[in-house]
């Protein structure tokens, strides 16, 4: 019987997620803070378990880890004893990329939000800063476990570029192997992507050779309470995942046409969970309002159109996608797009009885099987071995 694609091939799953045990702060933040850490405490009036920021009930503990779970999003795991334990246990997340064919996997944050955003409501800069080192000293730990396999992705204290830059620094040492930064920062009081002010940081991603990785949900998040009041549950939460899916159009549009790529030739930027469908539109728009609005006349020392920047330094990735319009997209930019599972996100490619997802290996073989060889190499796996350093 001939080899499965992921006999043949090692998968790089470019997004999963880990759910934060309740004392990641709790044992590494001083003391000092007391209740400002953020915590995990029960809610009197409900009896369930939240989060505590900065003395601010926040998400439910296991609120993002679904895999598996026997109802539906936006229903989740009441405790952290129901969910799978390969949301938080690094040595049954192995088990679990062995069942699902995944040879290795990138790690996002949940708590701190997907660009650290949530630290801010700590509102002591200190305090922040802290809880961005003690979460990525925990990742560190958490990945060591299998670092060949496991591979951590550092947060960062935006709000202080000096801190910044220091903390790209500390953990490109501790092995990390790429960085998360919010799509929208102004969104959270800072200078917009389009401001030379963040020169800095793309200088020190690009000399350290690690990724600029922007997940959806990462800046304004106010869409999830968008839509008219009658709106049930499972049609609101519907409807913002596609709404904020396409959030990163606009970092994608707001860097390149700020120059970022131009300035910062071997910077990468990864779009994180948004799909890949939209992507071919957002190209030819680019490029058509570029030279129709006299771009090139206007920047001259600019030598590539933006579809040209984002086919030298960008990549997208997707899940679920199935379409033949995707099919067409897979084989017109393989350079380009990297694969990923979402693990253990509402969203993820986790059967369960209330999930629709087939097995990753499984939707692999059956919407890949008959792609070529170099093509099935590049998508899943040597665009994101070469973007995350994976040997």
């Amino acid at each position: 019987m001939p080899a499965t694609i992921t006999e043949r091939i090692k998968v790089i799953d470019v997004d999963t997620h880990i759910t934060e045990p309740a004392d990641v702060w709790t044992a590494r933040v001083s003391k000092k803070w007391g209740d400002r850490i953020p915590h995990v405490e029960e809610n009197p009036e409900d009896g369930k378990w939240y989060w505590v920021l900065g003395g601010k009930r926040g998400q439910q503990h296991p609120v993002m880890a679904s895999a598996g779970w026997k109802e539906p999003y936006p229903s989740f795991p009441p405790s952290i004893e129901d969910v799978d334990p390969a949301s938080f246990r690094p040595r049954d997340r192995i088990e679990r990329m062995d069942e699902y064919g995944m040879h290795a996997q990138v790690i996002y944050p949940n708590v701190g939000g997907f660009g650290s955003g949530r630290f801010m409501d700590l509102n002591e800069p200190e305090l922040q800063l802290d809880c961005v080192r003690a979460y990525n000293d925990f990742l560190t730990e958490w990945c060591s476990v299998d670092p060949n396999r496991l591979l951590p992705i550092s947060a960062l204290p935006f709000w202080d570029l000096d801190q910044t830059i220091a903390e790209i620094d500390r953990c490109a040492k501790m092995g990390h192997r790429g960085i998360i930064f919010s799509n929208e920062p102004d969104s959270y009081g800072q200078p917009a992507l389009s401001d030379p002010y963040w020169d800095r940081l793309w200088a020190t991603a690009q000399e350290r050779g690690l990724s600029i990785n922007f997940h959806i949900a990462s800046g304004d998040t106010s869409v999830l309470q968008s839509g008219h009041e009658s709106l049930s549950p499972v049609a609101r939460v519907s409807m913002a995942s596609v709404m904020i899916f396409m959030h990163n159009a606009r970092a994608i549009s707001e860097t390149i046409m700020a120059g970022v790529p131009h300035r910062f030739p071997d910077l990468k930027f990864v779009s994180v969970e948004s799909g890949i469908g939209w992507v071919p539109f957002a190209l030819d728009a680019m490029d058509w309002q570029w030279l129709n609005n006299g771009g090139p006349t206007t920047h001259p020392e600019r030598t590539l159109l933006p579809s040209e920047y984002f086919r030298r330094q960008y990549y997208a990735c997707f899940w679920f996608e199935r379409s033949p319009v995707t099919r067409a997209i897979l084989e017109h930019l393989p350079d380009n797009l990297l694969y990923e599972t979402d693990f253990p996100h509402p969203t993820s490619m986790s059967p369960g009885p209330a999930s629709i997802a087939d097995v990753p290996k499984d939707f692999i073989e059956e919407t890949m099987a008959d792609l070529p060889e170099d093509l099935l190499r590049k998508i899943l796996h040597d665009n994101a071995a070469a973007i995350y350093h994976v040997d």
